[in-house]
């Protein structure tokens, strides 16, 4: 019979291995629009901007149709050509669209 501890040994890494995730860390301040046009999770980041623009603003409430406006607006001014060298950061900065 197989000892309660070399039971909990086998099992060990089974349990470990689904626990763990690649941590990925971002400075969004250096993404810029080509970069962020072909990103997977460019949607996270869109939402991460919202959030950094309203807590700039100490503004709580989000008008998810004006966000997702904005959204709208930021990518199709992310995909014009003399945009794409610009990080993402300065592009918003530059304009009214927060």
């Amino acid at each position: 019979m197989i000892s309660l501890l070399a039971r909990a040994l086998i099992l060990l890494p089974i349990f470990m291995a689904s626990g763990t995730h690649a941590q990925i860390t971002v400075d969004v301040s250096k993404i810029t629009c080509e970069q962020f046009n072909v990103m997977q999770k460019a949607d996270s980041v869109a939402l991460w901007l919202g959030g950094y623009y309203h807590g700039q603003r100490r503004d709580s409430v989000i008008d998810m149709n004006k966000f997702e406006e904005n959204v709208r607006k930021f990518r199709a001014a992310c995909r014009v050509p003399d945009n794409f060298q610009k990080p993402i950061m300065q592009l918003i900065e530059s304009s009214d669209v927060k």
